[in-house]
């Protein structure tokens, strides 16, 4: 089997609509129904809606509750609503590598580092992709893509079996889509 997987050198360019055109050529092979996509404001959201909402369910994964703004969320109530209507999910559940504090250990945290060094982007989608299982959102018997980015909008788009919280060994990544590439300039 022979998969081409696009680089992005430009982090600092917003790439999600050609992120979403990738996932889009990638689904429509017909083994993906789901498409998990993390968005803390609701730009990458919205343009998943646009692209993708009408052929694919989208589960919309954004920062859970009090992450950065006590007591709230920089995600658009407006927005959950109208992915709501069109049969999407939104999931504000709690994000597995920030749960140092919680459970009084690092471990959450080298996880973290560890998926970082394939970038930002790998990380968040796994992280995604676990949250997503745990709510019941997608099943370990399916093929999902999960993407997320740098920062601003997508970089990365992998193809993955997802796994819960409890059961790490079932998350299996069958192909990467695209990812930023870090050159020996990269910081």
């Amino acid at each position: 089997m022979k998969k081409t997987v696009h680089y992005f050198k430009d982090l600092k360019a917003d790439s999600t609509k050609q992120v979403l055109s990738l996932i889009r050529e990638r689904a429509a092979m017909g083994d993906i129904s789901k498409i998990v996509i993390a968005s803390t404001s609701g730009n990458a959201a919205s343009a998943a809606l646009e692209e993708l909402g009408g052929e694919f369910k989208l589960v919309i994964v954004p920062h859970q509750f009090d992450f950065s703004e006590r007591d709230s969320n920089r995600f658009p109530e407006q927005l959950v609503c109208r992915l709501k209507e069109k049969g999407h999910s939104v999931h504000f559940g709690t994000m597995l590598f920030h749960t140092d504090k919680l459970f009084s250990n690092n471990a959450p945290a080298v996880a973290a580092d560890f998926l970082r060094t394939f970038g930002e982007g790998t990380k968040v989608s796994i992280e995604i992709a676990l949250m997503s299982c745990d709510a019941g959102l997608v099943s370990q018997n399916e093929l999902i893509i999960a993407a997320a980015g740098t920062g601003r909008g997508l970089d990365t788009a992998l193809v993955l079996s997802p796994g819960s919280s409890q059961n790490l060994k079932k998350l299996k990544i069958s192909e990467i889509i695209c990812k930023p590439h870090f050159g020996t300039d990269t910081a």
